[in-house]
Parts: C-alpha cells; structure tokens; sequence
C-alpha cells in the first residue's frame, strides 16, 4: 500500500510538469480518476492498481501530440509506450505494466484498439464522459479559444462534415478550427458518445450529461439568434 501511495505520487508530479492543455491538464485527469473510482464500485474484479496508474498515465503524451503539426503522433500509441518505460523505472510489476499500457492504448477511439480488460473499459468510460454535461461544454469552449473557433455555427452537419473533417464523422480530424465551433463539435462526435460507452454507470451518467448539453446548444442558437 505505501509503495503504491509513493508510485502515485511521483506519477501525479510527472503529469503535472507534462500537461499544459486547459482542456487536457491535471485537472482533467484528476476528473476521469474520480469517474473512474465512481465507475469502479459498481464493476466486479477491478485492479485499482493497474486502473489508477492508467488514469494517472493516460494523457503524458499529449503534449507531444498538440506539437506535432503533421497529426501523426497518437498520443494514446505513443501514451502506451512512455508509460511502460515509466512503470518498469518505477519496479512496478512487469504483468501489471502491460494492463496498464493496453488501458493507455485503447482510451481512445482513433487507435482502433478496443478496450478487453474492466480496467479498460473503465477509463475509455471515465475519459469519454469527462467531455459530457457541464464540464464537456466548459472544455469544448476552452478548445474554441485556443484555437479561434466560431462560438456557434449554423452550417448544416452534413455539408460542414464534407467540408472540414477529415475522415468522416465521430474520429475525423478537423481541417480549417476557424471554420469549426462547439456545438458542431458536440453534433458530429460528442452526441454519438452514450453509444461507445461500455460499463451500465457511465451509460447512465452520460444520457443525463448529454440531455444537459443538448438543452445548453439549443439554448445558444435561440440566443444568437435573438429568439430569446
């Protein structure tokens, strides 16, 4: 036990010089380690070991990945690796290191890597509903003002999808951030989040938070219409 209070600690000091990201600081990963713990308590045969070193984990290579302006390094590939060489400096247990790194891995839709393990399917959960409800809309509108996006537009999601994501809908990469705004944002991938969702507390969890944020965007377009 306190050889794992020590292993979190040094990992909570090594995320907090790594993050820089309003949206993905230590602040973000502190809100999906609580989720998870929430999540976790109604999962049987859950390693906190492994899941909370995964949550602490789960974004150091983040930054790399907000870097690089060719959009090839993931930072949930790249995540997976740095935290293996992390773990194994730490003495931390060679079969443990390698659940942790799949939950790294497979936190994010873009890899293609499938969550297997509870531990898994418990942080994807947690991360994902940490872009839902209050919090989600806080976040989408920090992103906006980093990177000069619109506070609302009113281009069907159609033809907005055909223009300016690359790849498609739900994982495509947006082209041109002037041309994007939260709530397309929230119309072509966050909507779709509840569906991805494995365990039954995250599915409850975010059918309330997205009821929240639909309520929220609607609102918006009233106002900046002048409707209300």
């Amino acid at each position: 036990m306190i050889f794992m209070k020590e292993i979190h600690k040094k990992l909570k000091e090594l995320m907090e010089k790594e993050l820089s990201s309003s949206a993905h600081s230590m602040d973000h990963v502190m809100r999906v380690h609580d989720l998870c713990i929430c999540i976790a308590k109604d999962e049987k045969d859950v390693d906190l070991d492994v899941l909370e070193a995964a949550v602490l984990l789960h974004d150091i290579a983040r930054v790399k990945e907000n870097k690089d302006p060719s959009g090839n390094t993931d930072h949930a590939v790249l995540g997976s690796e740095s935290a293996g060489r992390i773990l194994a400096e730490l003495d931390f247990q060679a079969e443990k290191i390698e659940k942790i790194r799949h939950c790294i891995i497979a936190h994010r839709f873009r890899t293609g890597n499938e969550p297997k393990t509870i531990e898994a399917k418990i942080l994807f959960d947690a991360d994902k509903l940490d872009t839902l409800g209050a919090v989600g809309i806080a976040r989408l509108f920090m992103v906006a003002g980093e990177h000069g996006e619109k506070t609302y537009s009113d281009i069907p999601v159609e033809e907005y999808i055909k223009k300016n994501l690359v790849g498609g809908m739900h994982n495509g990469r947006i082209k041109d951030p002037s041309k994007h705004s939260p709530n397309l944002d929230f119309a072509t991938k966050i909507i779709h989040i509840p569906d991805k969702l494995y365990t039954k507390r995250a599915k409850e969890i975010a059918k309330e938070r997205i009821e929240y944020m639909r309520e929220f965007f609607e609102r918006l377009r009233k106002e900046v219409h002048g409707e209300i």
